[in-house]
């Protein structure tokens, strides 16, 4: 077998053979030694050049074609690249290679746009659900006041608040999607300033003081973080953030309970941490828990107004800041979600 093989060693193989037979007929015919050596040698450098052109013109072309069309698929090239002089390199195990090469991209590309269809079916799915749920509710209460409700002031004003809160939670889901198709396709823009996140904590809180009260559920700053962090990012995103995290504590929250909202030094950031001493969530459910409509408890979540969206536009919101975000939970004893802010160059603490 030839190692490497390439047209010259394939044509001087092939000549070896021929000039063997041919000096073969030669000495069967007893040619003079000076005309057999002279016979040969031509024999032979014609027979090389022949086969050396033959398999130049009619086979290793088009091995260098191949090659280079498969290039160019696998690059999308317009312009042929300067590889032309490595074509001498031993075409057919680089053709090969790239030929294994191609198709296994084209195996992961198949496996992603697969995964991509189940995915699109799975938000349309998830979509069309939640859609459909204040839909009917709204629907249900009108039909309900057109079909004689409306005549029992009482009745009528309930149905009508039911109404306008289904009316509301529709808003909500919609202005979420709007959020997270910003998000994804990369038109999100920020409004980057300085600002004391410590402030920002408070005026939520203040925010969420009457479901929070209803629950008999205290915020508050943990001890030694009741001062000034000053971080640069979009105050208004930064304040949905805190929005989604201390509302999520305050409706998985246990009744009597805390919310916690802590400040630490890291650098040149400061990691910002909300938590609870709720229920907990199972180990499970943490890889999970920022993915879109997930729900570790569906029927509750609903019940509490969630969208399902809220974790997946944080961690959007995070990751748009270049910086990352986590979450931590011990079945009993609570949940915490942390995640990190550039500090501000304005003032240093």
């Amino acid at each position: 077998m030839i190692r490497n093989p390439t047209p010259e060693k394939i044509s001087l193989l092939t000549t070896l053979v021929l000039s063997l037979i041919f000096s073969s007929v030669l000495l069967y015919f007893k040619i003079p030694l000076l005309a057999f050596l002279i016979a040969l040698f031509t024999f032979g450098t014609l027979t090389f050049i022949v086969i050396l052109f033959g398999l130049e013109l009619f086979i290793y072309r088009k091995i260098k074609l191949i090659y280079k069309t498969i290039h160019h698929f696998k690059t999308s090239s317009i312009k042929a690249p300067n590889y032309i002089d490595n074509y001498n390199l031993d075409p057919i195990k680089r053709v090969n290679e790239e030929v294994l090469e191609w198709a296994n991209d084209q195996k992961r590309e198949i496996s992603q746009l697969k995964a991509a269809e189940e995915f699109r079916k799975d938000f349309l799915g998830n979509v069309s659900h939640e859609l459909k749920t204040p839909i009917f509710n709204i629907q249900g209460y009108i039909e309900t006041l057109l079909d004689g409700a409306m005549n029992d002031d009482e009745v009528k004003e309930k149905f009508l608040r039911k109404a306008a809160s289904s009316a509301e939670r529709l808003n909500t889901l919609v202005n979420d999607l709007l959020d997270i198709s910003k998000m994804e396709s990369g038109s999100l823009r920020l409004n980057i300033r300085d600002f004391d996140i410590c402030e920002l904590c408070k005026e939520v809180f203040d925010s969420y003081s009457k479901p929070a009260s209803d629950k008999q559920i205290k915020l508050k700053i943990k001890e030694g973080c009741d001062e000034p962090f000053w971080v640069m990012a979009d105050k208004d995103r930064v304040r949905q953030v805190l929005n989604n995290l201390i509302g999520n504590s305050i409706s998985y929250g246990n009744e009597n309970g805390t919310t916690n909202v802590g400040f630490y030094d890291m650098d040149d950031q400061y990691l910002i941490e909300v938590s609870d001493d709720g229920d907990g969530i199972e180990p499970e459910h943490l890889p999970r828990l920022f993915e879109r409509f997930y729900r570790t408890d569906k029927s509750r979540s609903r019940n509490s107004g969630g969208t399902g969206l809220g974790l997946s536009i944080v961690k959007h919101i995070i990751e748009a800041h270049q910086q990352t975000i986590n979450v931590r939970s011990t079945i009993g004893k609570g949940t915490t979600f942390g995640f990190t802010l550039k500090k501000s160059d304005k003032v240093t603490r």
